[in-house]
């Protein structure tokens, strides 16, 4: 357990912040740093926070496990991304994937603590966490693209339940892992997280750019 924090810094939070950075080129201009990184904190620390309401109501049942885990997190997301402040800003979108990606980044920790909790240890844990952590976390900045355009598109309540319906097969996959004792099976969320991510990336994201460039001022 004393390794948890060195591996939450290498395969947590450098990773996230890697994507996020090769995320926003091309989008200088349309966001503050500041509030960049002032997001992607929120985003850790409302992850750490789901993550215990989790840990605490994993025995609630396997139907509640896989609709409500989903509901929770996207929720959390909506409540930094839907202030007045943000509503129908272009930047909003921005925001969205850094605190998604902040959001996901944690969740290294309570993979590490299951793994380990069914007997997986060496580098095939490593391996196997590496990938299904960098999963979640790429499905974690897809949703937060999408609440994020929900926002800026005033459509919030139509995305918010497209990024709920897109999580459910990841708690479905988590729940199969632990019914089948075999936690290998997480693998799947590194390509389902790799074409979440991919699609909102280019297909949602620059979406704010084309308006910007056809002359429209930058909100």
């Amino acid at each position: 357990m004393e390794e948890l924090p060195q591996t939450l810094l290498f395969l947590g939070i450098i990773p996230a912040l890697i994507l996020m950075f090769y995320s926003l080129k091309g989008y200088d201009g349309l966001y503050k740093e500041r509030t960049i990184f002032l997001m992607f904190i929120f985003g850790i620390l409302s992850g750490i926070i789901s993550v215990v309401i989790e840990s605490i109501t994993s025995s609630i049942g396997i139907i509640f496990i896989i609709f409500l885990f989903p509901v929770l997190e996207q929720v959390f997301k909506t409540m930094f991304l839907n202030l007045r402040r943000l509503q129908k800003k272009r930047k909003t979108v921005i925001y969205g994937l850094s605190l998604g990606l902040g959001f996901g980044s944690v969740y290294i920790v309570s993979s590490l603590v299951s793994f380990q909790s069914f007997g997986l240890e060496g580098i095939n844990m490593y391996i196997i966490v590496f990938f299904s952590s960098l999963g979640l976390i790429l499905a974690h900045g897809a949703t937060g693209i999408c609440i994020g355009y929900g926002v800026f598109k005033q459509s919030l309540i139509k995305y918010l339940f497209i990024a709920i319906g897109l999580f459910i097969p990841l708690t479905f996959v988590g729940v199969l892992a632990g019914l089948a004792n075999n936690i290998s099976i997480l693998i799947v969320y590194f390509p389902y997280g790799f074409i979440l991510y991919w699609y909102s990336s280019t297909k949602i994201m620059p979406n704010i750019l084309e308006k910007s460039k056809k002359g429209t001022k930058t909100k």
